[in-house]
């Protein structure tokens, strides 16, 4: 059996182990990992190794640099920082122009603490604190060290802001959204977010899940060349 690496374009609106399971059911392989949960709003770049030392180097991957094109909805804010959650209406009393942007987004670069949204793969005393969120108990998850490498203004028009964001691993780009608002005092959801580059893969060589079939699987993996 062939081993190595598989650049899956992940659709929005499916789990990153959703993207696992359908692998192993095409492959026939149990043991397939991936480098960094993409959340079901995301999009994107999900590396899945394939095969016991392919999945060995997984480590290795999630600390790599990855790269996302986030898009912003001022005016709101979410109980879980993206527009699947509860949304609610933030009074605006003044529209930030992009500079007022530009000027805050300075404060999210180099090592930043930051805190996870409630409603996440984050645990506390042993569960996820997603599960914890949906009965309803009041939790509050504890600062991280991220370290964003860069992050740009693509496009801005209110209430949307495009912006590209550079980061290690462990970055929350919805935690970005909902600070960035609160900074701004406009309130901040993430309304949509692609991955394009996970370490050296990028959107080039992303394949779609639905063009994966147990017929081309193994000609389209990359080799594991990672010592």
């Amino acid at each position: 059996m062939k081993e190595g690496f598989l650049a899956i374009n992940k659709p929005s609106g499916i789990t990153s182990f959703a993207v696992v399971r359908r692998l192993r059911q095409i492959t026939g392989v149990k043991k397939i990992g991936h480098a960094g949960t993409l959340d079901p709003l995301a999009s994107g770049v999900l590396v899945c190794a394939i095969g016991r030392s392919a999945t060995k180097n997984i480590s290795y991957l999630m600390d790599s640099k990855k790269t996302y094109q986030a898009m912003i909805e001022f005016g709101k804010k979410s109980d879980t920082y993206d527009s699947d959650g509860k949304i609610e209406a933030v009074l605006t009393k003044k529209i930030p122009s992009q500079k007022d942007i530009t000027d805050q987004m300075v404060k999210f670069l180099g090592e930043i603490k930051q805190r996870p949204p409630i409603f996440s793969a984050k645990k506390i005393k042993g569960k996820k604190a997603y599960h914890l969120a949906r009965q309803g108990k009041k939790i509050i998850l504890p600062l991280c060290v991220v370290k964003i490498f860069s992050i740009k203004v693509k496009k801005y028009h209110w209430p949307f802001l495009s912006i590209e964001v550079v980061c290690g691993k462990g970055t929350y780009i919805r935690s970005i959204a909902n600070d960035l608002g609160e900074i701004l005092d406009t309130g901040g959801v993430l309304i949509s977010l692609i991955r394009t580059k996970s370490g050296f893969f990028s959107m080039k060589q992303a394949i779609d899940l639905e063009k994966i079939t147990k017929d081309n699987w193994e000609k389209k993996l990359i080799p594991n060349v990672i010592k």
